[in-house]
């Protein structure tokens, strides 16, 4: 029903409506843009996401704005949303830094399409928020602390008393300042060791 409605709603296409969806449609792209190329990726360099955050973000913001425009009933909203909750994305898992950042993306799309006020208010909403995640990422309030994933052979140094020679021999392997290691895993089997180490860019 609703979307016959939102076909033959002329006032949804009237002057002053398409001029909001075009001011928010700007307000919503640069902001996802500023997020994504400017904030996610000069960390993580993943170029996959850039595609799929920019989607995403797009996505619900068309559905969000042009929803709010009808009235339609709650059998008709729980039959869009069952319909929308049968696509799902078959790739590996998401750390929790991409959830994260897919949350935010899809925030900034549903606030840029409902916020409140003229499409300038929304902006200044869009703007704290991506200041407030350049904040947390950058080192001006915690200093940024990496890890990496490593098999590790030498399973004599793995001792506790050793565990300075164990340090010192992975610094010198990998050319990373380590500050603290966390064994994982022990193979004797094998004799290796699946080792965290936590470093500083």
């Amino acid at each position: 029903m609703f979307l016959p409605q939102l076909v033959l709603d002329t006032t949804l296409f009237s002057q002053a409506n398409v001029l909001e969806f075009a001011l928010r449609l700007l307000v919503n792209m640069v902001s996802c843009f500023v997020l994504v190329r400017f904030i996610y990726y000069p960390v993580y360099k993943n170029r996959e996401f850039f595609f799929t955050f920019t989607i995403f973000n797009l996505l619900i913001f068309l559905i969000i704005f042009l929803l709010q425009k009808v009235e339609m009933s709650t059998g008709a909203g729980f039959g869009l949303f069952a319909v929308f909750s049968m696509l799902r994305y078959r790739t590996e898992g998401l750390s929790m830094k991409d959830m994260t950042y897919l949350f935010l993306v899809i925030a900034l799309g549903f606030i840029t399409a409902v916020g409140p006020g003229e499409f300038w208010h929304v902006a200044i909403i869009n703007g704290v928020i991506l200041f407030l995640t350049y904040l947390m990422e950058s080192s001006l309030l915690l200093k940024k602390e990496f890890s990496k994933i490593i098999q590790y052979e030498n399973i004599e140094l793995i001792k506790p008393e050793l565990r300075n020679e164990l340090i010192a021999d992975l610094e010198a392997r990998t050319g990373l300042k380590i500050n603290r290691i966390t064994i994982d895993r022990i193979d004797f089997l094998r004799d290796t060791a699946l080792l965290t180490v936590h470093y500083n860019d």
